[in-house]
C-alpha cells in the first residue's frame, strides 16, 4: 500500500475511533446516571432519549446541510501564521452551527414544555448563534479569517448577556442569587450576583470559542460538559436537564461530520452559542462554580492566551518583539506545533474532560 493512503486511512480511522468512543462513554453514562436517578432512558425528562434523538437528527440533517455549505462556498479561511498542517484544511465548510444548534433548541423547548427557563437559555443561545455567524459570514464573505471587529463582537456578547441576566433578576426566585460551593454549602453573593453572572457568560462563551481549533475537539469537550452539567442540575432543573441532554446529543451528531478529518467547522456560529448556553444553564441552577471546574479545559485554553499575549507584552526589547511563553496559543496549538497530532490532542481533552466532569459531580 502506499505510504501516504496508509497514513490517510489511519488518520480518518483515529477519528472514527475517538468518535465511536466517546459516543459509546457518554451513552453509557447517560443510562447509568438516569438508572441511578430512577428514570426511564426512553422517557422524555432523562438523558439518553434527548441525548439520542438530538444526535441521530443532527447527524443525519448533515448529510444535507455539509454539502449546502459547500455548494454556497461558505469555505474557512485559514489562519497564514498558524500550524502549517491546517492549510490543507483551507476551503472546508464553516457555520456548521447553524444545523445543529437548531436541532437542539427545537427539541428542548418542545419536550420541556416551553418551560420559560429554557426557552430564556434557548433566546441566550441563540442570540451568541447570531453573533457568530455574523462573524463567520464576514469571514466568508472577506475571504479572510478577520470577520467583524474584536470590539463589536465583545459589546454584542455583553449585550445579550446583560438582557439575560435582567430577565432572570426580575423573574428568578432570590434563590438565583446563591453560589453552590463544594459539599452542599452554599455562599448567598447578594448584589455580586449580576457582575458574576454577566462576565460569566461573555467569559464561557470566548472560552469555547477559542477551544475550537482542531476536528471534533470543541463539539466533543461540550459534549461532554453539557451532559456532565445537565445530571448536576436534573435534581432542581429537569428541564433545564433535557436542554443540556439535547445539546449534548447534537454535538455528538455533529462530530459525525466533524470528527477528524473534518467535513465542516462549527464556527463562531457553534463555539459561542455553546459556551453562552454552558453560562446561561449555569447562571440559573447557583452552578457557576460547578461550570468553572466541569469546563476548566475551557478556561485552560484561556488563560494561555492571556499568559501569551501578557509574557510577549512584558518582554518586549527596543526593537518592538517580545518573547513567547508558549509557541502558539491557545496551548492545543503548542502541543500541535510540538508534533502531537491533532486525534492525540484532541483524546487527551477528551479524557481531561472526563475526570474533570467526574470530579464536579463528586463535589457539587
Amino acid at each position: 500500500m502506499d505510504a501516504k493512503l496508509f497514513y490517510r486511512s489511519t488518520f480518518k480511522l483515529s477519528g472514527a475511533l475517538l468518535f465511536g468512543a466517546l459516543t459509546v462513554g457518554l451513552s453509557l453514562v447517560a443510562f447509568y446516571l438516569d438508572w441511578l436517578a430512577g428514570r426511564s432512558p426512553i422517557q422524555i425528562q432523562s438523558l439518553v432519549l434527548p441525548l439520542w434523538v438530538c444526535a441521530l437528527t443532527t447527524a443525519v440533517l448533515g448529510f444535507w446541510a455539509v454539502p449546502t455549505l459547500q455548494a454556497l462556498k461558505a469555505g474557512q479561511a485559514i489562519r497564514e501564521d498558524g500550524p502549517q498542517s491546517h492549510l490543507r484544511k483551507a476551503g472546508t465548510p464553516t457555520m456548521g452551527g447553524i444545523f445543529f444548534i437548531p436541532v437542539a433548541l427545537v427539541v428542548a423547548i418542545a419536550w420541556s414544555g416551553f418551560s420559560p427557563a429554557v426557552l430564556a437559555v434557548s433566546g441566550l443561545t441563540l442570540a451568541y448563534a447570531a453573533i457568530g455567524w455574523l462573524d463567520d459570514w464576514q469571514i466568508i464573505r472577506r475571504k479572510s479569517n478577520k470577520g467583524i471587529s474584536p470590539r463589536l463582537k465583545l459589546a454584542l456578547q455583553i449585550a445579550f448577556g446583560g438582557f439575560f441576566c435582567l430577565w432572570a433578576m426580575l423573574t428568578q426566585p432570590v434563590s438565583i442569587t446563591n453560589l453552590a460551593l463544594p459539599f452542599g454549602a452554599v455562599l448567598p453573593l447578594g448584589i455580586l450576583f449580576l457582575p458574576i453572572a454577566w462576565f460569566s457568560l461573555v467569559a464561557e462563551s470566548n472560552a469555547t470559542n477559542l477551544t475550537d481549533g482542531l476536528d471534533g475537539l470543541a463539539a466533543g469537550t461540550s459534549a461532554i460538559a453539557l451532559l456532565g452539567l445537565g445530571a448536576l442540575v436534573a435534581p432542581t432543573a429537569p428541564d433545564l436537564m433535557v436542554f443540556c441532554a439535547a445539546l449534548s446529543g447534537s454535538c455528538l451528531g455533529f462530530l459525525v461530520h466533524n470528527r477528524n478529518p473534518a467535513r465542516v467547522f462549527m464556527g463562531d456560529t457553534g463555539s459561542l452559542a455553546l459556551g453562552g448556553a454552558l453560562a446561561a444553564v449555569a447562571v440559573l441552577t447557583n452552578s457557576l462554580l460547578a461550570l468553572l471546574v466541569l469546563s476548566g479545559l475551557f478556561l485552560i485554553e484561556t488563560l494561555s492566551v492571556m499568559a501569551q499575549v501578557g509574557y510577549y507584552k512584558a518582554t518586549k526589547g527596543p526593537d518592538g518583539i517580545g518573547k513567547r511563553l508558549f509557541k502558539m496559543s491557545p496551548y492545543h496549538n503548542h502541543l500541535e506545533l510540538s508534533g502531537w497530532s491533532e486525534t492525540r490532542i484532541v483524546a487527551v481533552f477528551y479524557i481531561l474532560a472526563g475526570l474533570l466532569t467526574l470530579l464536579t459531580l463528586a463535589i457539587f
